[in-house]
């Protein structure tokens, strides 16, 4: 996960730092530190993106077009009836 993908996620979502931070069970510094580019351990990286897989959204990676971000493609359900 990119500094700017951690941003668009928090937008995407309506979450400030403290929220993801609260989700991610990490300090609001912690965020802050990640959106400015500085270097975290693996382990935090994996936590933060976690929070927001669970919140609903998938990392696209750079695939020519630029990293992004985007809600997950609703899961296929089977209705009773159908």
């Amino acid at each position: 996960m990119k500094p700017i993908q951690c941003k668009m996620a928090r937008v995407a979502l309506g979450w400030g730092i403290r929220d993801l931070a609260k989700h991610a069970d990490v300090s609001p510094d912690t965020i802050a530190r990640l959106e400015r580019g500085e270097r975290l351990r693996d382990a935090t990286i994996r936590d933060i993106q976690n929070a927001f897989e669970k919140a609903g959204l998938e990392f696209i990676p750079e695939n020519g077009g630029g990293v992004g971000v985007r809600f997950s493609k609703p899961k296929e359900f089977d209705y009773p009836g159908s």
